[in-house]
């Protein structure tokens, strides 16, 4: 797919419920949200809001009961358990809390890692050169006990980044690090997606780096409003 067939994320009267007979909640409430190419937006929100079931939809991790999610134009609930799986490794990247590292491996093998076993199409970046845009060449032969919290994150941007995915799914991604990388980061983030002409939606708690994003959006009970 070339970048001017993307076409972002969008979800239409999405519906997530949880648990079953009095126990069950509604943690999407006919939720309707736009992300285009190139565009990171916040989502912002107290726990349990409906933050954690926003980034597992339009991941293809979880099927909404009602509404569709489409990325790119495909419809990701009309996709079999093993095409929504293909698709994730595809097209998705996930930028975890704290990078999510493979304590073992150098910061050059989590990519190359990740490279091998994703089989990522050949228009993908190579890991030497994701670590160098995201400032990391020179501790590429470090492993994660070797590297800050904002360098580990770094990291992990790179690596979901591998293949030139579609959508990016960050969540919070500042939730360990001191304000000045915050700050580092989301101006990572902001770039990359510039750059790389992906969709991102970033879930957060820290509203300081919210003047980094190009909109903020809030969960209140399961729907969504301008932040």
């Amino acid at each position: 797919m070339n970048n001017g067939d993307r076409t972002g994320l969008r979800l239409s009267g999405v519906t997530v419920r949880l648990g079953d007979g009095d126990a069950m909640v509604t943690a999407l409430d006919d939720v309707d949200l736009t992300v285009a190419p190139g565009e990171l937006v916040a989502v912002v929100g107290p726990s349990g809001a409906g933050k954690s079931s926003l980034l597992a939809v339009a991941g293809a991790l979880t099927v909404p009961d009602q509404g569709t999610v489409t990325v790119d134009g495909r419809d990701l609930g009309g996709m079999t358990v093993k095409q929504r799986a293909e698709y994730r490794r595809d097209h998705i990247g996930f930028v975890f809390q704290s990078g999510n590292l493979i304590p073992a491996l150098t910061a050059i093998e989590q990519l190359r890692l990740v490279a091998k076993l994703s089989r990522r199409r050949a228009d993908g970046r190579e890991p030497a050169g994701l670590l160098a845009d995201v400032g990391m060449a020179h501790k590429a032969a470090r492993r994660p006990h070797q590297l800050s919290g904002g360098e580990r994150q770094r990291v992990g941007i790179a690596r979901a980044l591998l293949g030139r995915p579609s959508l990016l799914l960050v969540d919070e991604p500042t939730a360990a690090l001191d304000r000045a990388r915050s700050h580092d980061v989301v101006q990572l983030l902001a770039r990359e997606t510039k750059e790389c002409d992906v969709a991102t939606v970033m879930v957060t708690h820290d509203h300081d780096v919210l003047e980094h994003c190009d909109r903020v959006v809030e969960t209140t009970d399961g729907r969504l409003s301008a932040g």
